[in-house]
């Protein structure tokens, strides 16, 4: 894949004051260290294939291969209006995390108690199953099965976290200031995204699959995707586009698309490491409302993310993944507040990107062979894993064979639509605005979780 490396907008001297630079947008800082991906294979003019998969993130990816793994004779192609792994799948937190995509109440309501433990363990397999082809597919992802380390730092967080680390305990892996005790998954790989997706993407065209990059998607109808390019008239037509999906005509509150966004510090010196320890490169979490994520990269810097904006009106999206100046600040904040040693440290980037949200914030895969239409999606920012189960099983569905897979709770799992503007805008950030209060209420001594974190989950679906 010919790449060419693109550099995105340079924020001016942040408000606190801080005279590094920070890189904002041009897509992700993964995506810059290995260089923007040229956009190839773009439609030209209509044409007729078996299975036409609409977004070529992950699970559009993962789908193909699988797919044609299964049945190499059908005549498979992605329709994608940037380049193979664009969105949420080049911009994430590098979490290849067993974390359930979803609600465990949905779930559990869908298929009882053993559906949920099913479906926990296939999340938790399909951990190892993405390893396991990175190797096979010689996918060099700075892939490091570490674990993740969930910390609480308040007695309401500890309550909540009910974790098996002491607070000394945390602190023989990470030196977390104001710790109170925390909880080690072993099953959680440290990742990087861009290289990820770009692997997976190479993989799927050495086997035939042809995904037409530079080509948007209008609409979607049994038997065609219409795009700007041309018409792709296909009899399995299928809908990855997870953050994007509001885009796409018809699907505007189906999913709420989400921001998140991330900074990457410069990398950190020996010394700095030693103050703060981290030699296990765990992924790091904390169990606040409005809560943050981070990894140690492979390169020895600090990735970590949080919410900015939540939501733009319209649903709409990002341009080039560039964040707000002040959400850099706050996530600059954040970093400080863990690792008060690394006050004044150089943030060199910055991005952000949106993930799917149902309105019960549970994701889901389905099929219907009497249209041929399917769809899977609505990670809830638990996709770097999840795009893989839905991956495997959309192409079990597509095959019509009933399995394990397609037994999951999530199979065909359905709920209403998000709220039209000006409610969706206005709710999502009274959304936020309380989970933000209950935190400083907590951070300020509350020993248990805030009421408002339990009225604003009950009105979120959560």
């Amino acid at each position: 894949m010919e790449a060419r490396c693109q550099r995105g907008p340079r924020s001016g001297t942040p408000p606190g004051g801080h005279n590094d630079v920070v890189r904002n947008g041009g897509v992700s800082f993964w995506w810059q260290q290995v260089g923007l991906p040229t956009p190839t294979d773009r439609l030209d003019g209509d044409v007729t294939c078996d299975v036409a998969i609409v977004g070529a993130g992950l699970t559009g990816l993962w789908t193909g291969y699988y797919l044609h793994a299964a049945d190499p004779s059908l005549d498979i192609r992605l329709v994608e209006a940037e380049f193979a792994g664009f969105g949420a799948s080049g911009r994430n937190g590098g979490w290849l995390s067993s974390e359930l995509p979803g609600s465990p109440r949905a779930y559990a309501a869908a298929a009882g108690a053993a559906g949920l433990e099913a479906m926990r363990a296939a999340v938790r397999g399909s951990v190892h199953e993405v390893i396991a082809v990175a190797g096979s597919e010689d996918i060099d992802a700075d892939i490091r099965l570490s674990g993740v380390l969930h910390v609480a730092r308040s007695q309401a967080q500890a309550e909540r976290l009910d974790g098996e680390l002491s607070a000394a305990q945390v602190a023989e892996r990470i030196r977390i200031a104001g710790a109170v005790s925390g909880h080690l998954d072993p099953d959680c790989a440290r990742v990087h995204p861009a290289k990820l997706v770009g692997g997976v993407a190479r993989a799927v065209r050495e086997r035939g699959v042809r995904i037409h990059e530079g080509t948007r998607a209008v609409r979607i109808e049994p038997g065609a995707v219409v795009t700007d390019r041309g018409t792709v008239r296909a009899a399995v037509v299928l809908r990855c586009l997870e953050g994007f999906t509001a885009g796409l005509r018809g699907h505007r509150r189906e999913w709420l698309p989400m921001n998140s966004a991330i900074i990457a510090t410069a990398p950190l010196t020996d010394a700095q490491w030693a103050e703060i320890g981290w030699a296990g490169e765990e992924l790091l979490g904390d169990e606040a409302h409005a809560y943050c994520y981070a990894q140690r990269t492979a390169d020895g810097r600090i990735a970590m993310g949080g919410r900015g904006i939540p939501y733009r009106f319209g649903s709409r999206t990002d341009v080039d993944g560039r964040t707000q100046d002040w959400t850099v600040e706050s996530l600059r904040s954040t970093l400080t507040s863990l690792f008060p040693s690394l006050a004044g440290i150089a943030i060199d980037h910055a991005w952000c990107g949106v993930l799917g949200v149902p309105r019960d914030w549970s994701a889901s895969v389905s099929f219907d062979p009497a249209t041929g239409l399917g769809h899977a999606g609505g990670y809830v920012g638990s996709g770097l894993t999840a795009t893989n189960l839905a991956g495997r099983t959309l192409r079990d569905l597509v095959l019509g064979k009933d399995t394990d897979l397609t037994a999951l709770p999530w199979t065909d799992h359905v709920v209403r639509r998000w709220e039209p503007e000006p409610l969706r805008w206005a709710g999502v950030h009274a959304l936020y605005r309380l989970y933000r209060a209950a935190d400083r209420r907590e951070d300020a001594g509350l020993g248990r979780t805030s009421r408002i974190a339990r009225i604003a989950n009950v009105v979120a679906g959560r």
